[in-house]
């Protein structure tokens, strides 16, 4: 297979012309971390929560009195030391997103792309050719070719649903569109399969 260029799942002998500015590009470890992390950080709820020793319920009263006892001194049934008790520098309610400016990113998804490319693990495919959802079909196309292996990401566009409900049933096999798919969902798969719409779109968001 030439530099620069992907097979066409379905036709052994056809191949399509990869853009050098989105596939080309040099791989750049550092942005693609930092990109990477911001999509995994985006992703997370951030909705776990603690309560501490001044939200538990009740502990208003001293349980007894400071001294005489022979028992250590107490002020609250609500210390973190007791059963029952408030935590001490628990988990709040927070949100982990961070900024990463357009310019890097781009360059990110350019970097991921090119991964691929370099290692000839990136395919096209017609996805009209999927009059109706058919996984079976979709498998066959897959198992014939030699640059797909698993865990494989196949992205498509919006309208292409027919091709994706033919895909998406099938194991380690993941199906996003292209104008939502991530740097960390590209460089997670092992190969890359793209509809011949997606790729159009994925080289217009690494380029534009």
């Amino acid at each position: 297979m030439a530099e620069g260029t992907a097979p066409f799942l379905g036709d052994g002998k056809k191949t399509t012309k990869l853009d050098e500015a989105a596939f080309g590009a040099e791989f750049n470890t550092g942005l693609v971390h930092e990109s990477v992390r911001a999509e995994l950080n985006a992703r997370r709820q951030g909705t776990h929560s603690t309560k501490t020793r001044g939200q538990v319920r009740g502990g208003g009263a001293k349980p007894w009195r400071q001294k005489g006892t022979g028992r250590a001194r107490a002020g609250s049934t609500r210390s973190p030391l007791w059963t029952g008790g408030g935590t001490i520098f628990g988990p709040s309610p927070r949100r982990y997103t961070f900024k990463v400016n357009r310019k890097e990113k781009r360059a990110a998804l350019r970097s991921a792309l090119s991964l691929h490319a370099g290692r000839g693990s990136i395919a096209v495919f017609d996805a009209s050719a999927f009059d109706t959802p058919s996984t079976k079909q979709a498998v066959r196309l897959l198992e014939g070719s030699d640059a797909v292996q698993r865990p494989t990401l196949v992205v498509l566009t919006e309208d292409e649903t027919t091709a994706a409900y033919s895909f998406r049933n099938i194991e380690r096999t993941s199906v996003l569109p292209a104008d939502g798919v991530g740097v960390a969902d590209i460089v997670g798969a092992a190969s890359l399969v793209v509809s011949e719409a997606a790729l159009d779109e994925l080289t217009r968001r690494a380029t534009a």
